[in-house]
């Protein structure tokens, strides 16, 4: 099974163009497929069968997966299987008889306004981690970007006379403008910070650490929750929290959800359509509250 993996992956970073995250996904999710398969002793893809299939669906129930995590799975094993179906490594594609379970979508957690500009003035010194910090968080919140696409923006990426950045996921490039003080901040940072944190090291990268190498997932994380317990936010603040704010935050002043659909880099614009939901969730509350007769 390890070489029809294998080949699974590099169709997915060579021709799919997916994250290193995406494919990392794909590879754990698939190992644990493998290791209960190898307990039933079945080898090979072309032994597997139909009531394998059914059994491992079983066997997450039955370990007490959350559906979301079943519902990934059977997308990890489809993908695989549609994949060697194609390449003719099996005869025929039976992922058909593994169903998702129904998942509850749950509307996202979104800062208030009043949150956001306490987390942004958080990092107020002039050391060149704070400067670094500011700039990061500033430019987060102003384009909505994804973690993964902050830490690996490159210098020639930022485009300071034009106030945009160049994103780059999942091999589309998409433009996004930012403001005037996350402009202010980034110009910061390159006048007074970030030639401090490179030191010797040559990093294409727009945003390094204090080694002077690009910023980890886990550093811009442990980032992140630092301020906001600097800031007393006691609700659970992650790089995607800033990122549904952002959204949000652009639908409730008016924004037309195809632009943020664009800046967001949502292929399907009913995923951006959850902000627009939630924005008549809360005029309805605010009419029931304020309306003589609501």
């Amino acid at each position: 099974m390890q070489k029809e993996i294998d080949a699974f992956i590099s169709y997915l970073h060579n021709v799919k163009k997916t994250s290193s995250n995406t494919e990392l996904s794909y590879q754990r999710d698939l190992k644990k497929f493998v290791a209960f398969l190898e307990k039933r002793n079945v080898k090979s893809a072309a032994e597997i069968t139909k009531d394998d299939l059914s059994a491992y669906m079983d066997y997450m129930k039955t370990e007490d997966f959350k559906p979301a995590t079943i519902s990934r799975n059977v997308a990890s094993i489809k993908a695989l299987f549609h994949f060697m179906a194609y390449e003719g490594m099996v005869k025929e594609d039976i992922s058909s008889v593994l169903k998702s379970p129904k998942i509850e979508k749950k509307a996202p957690e979104i800062m208030t306004m009043n949150e956001v500009n306490t987390l942004l003035e958080q990092p107020n010194g002039d050391t060149p981690k704070e400067i670094r910090d500011k700039a990061m968080l500033e430019l987060l919140y102003a384009t909505g970007i994804r973690v993964s696409e902050l830490i690996t923006l490159r210098s020639e990426d930022l485009n300071l006379q034009m106030n945009y950045i160049v994103c780059n996921h999942g091999g589309k490039e998409r433009i996004i403008p930012f403001g005037l003080k996350a402009r202010n901040a980034l110009i910061n940072y390159l006048e007074h910070s970030r030639e401090a944190l490179v030191m010797n090291n040559k990093s294409d990268e727009l945003f390094v650490n204090c080694s002077g190498v690009p910023m980890s997932r886990q550093g811009f994380w442990k980032l992140i929750k630092y301020y906001s317990r600097k800031a007393g936010i006691t609700t659970d603040i992650t790089p995607h929290t800033l990122r549904h704010s952002f959204a949000a935050h652009l639908v409730e002043n008016g924004a037309d959800l195809k632009s943020v659909q664009e800046m967001l880099g949502h292929s399907d614009i009913s995923t951006t359509q959850i902000y627009a939901n939630m924005n008549h969730n809360h005029l309805r509350e605010v009419y029931q509250k304020a309306h003589p007769r609501g």
